[in-house]
């Protein structure tokens, strides 16, 4: 699969509207066939930091970019973001997310 972790530093006027910015990106993305998630976080750290964690089958990420709502994703965040956004990109073995072997429950 294809590992994804970005981080998005956005206005602090946008910082309560970013989710609502990326509403649309997500749900189309999230219906994508080879989409595994995409999942949004906030820091505790900086409110005005998103972190998207997403992951693709290995041959869905090209399509995800060729996609007309990442294109028009892509139109619409600078308005919002203080800087580029930071990425992590990697293929890894897998389909999904594996147990905690140091940390078990149940």
């Amino acid at each position: 699969m294809i590992f994804i972790v970005v981080k998005f530093k956005v206005k602090p006027e946008w910082s309560e509207r970013w989710p609502e910015l990326v509403a649309d990106f997500t749900a189309a993305t999230r219906q994508e066939p080879g989409n595994l998630w995409f999942d949004w976080s906030r820091s505790l750290d900086d409110p005005n930091e998103y972190v998207l964690v997403e992951a693709f089958k290995d041959d869905a990420a090209g399509d995800h970019v060729n996609s007309e709502h990442f294109k028009k994703a892509m139109a619409d965040m600078p308005q919002a973001l203080a800087e580029t956004p930071r990425i992590i990109s990697r293929q890894l073995e897998g389909d999904g997310w594996d147990r905690m072997g140091e940390l078990t429950i149940g």
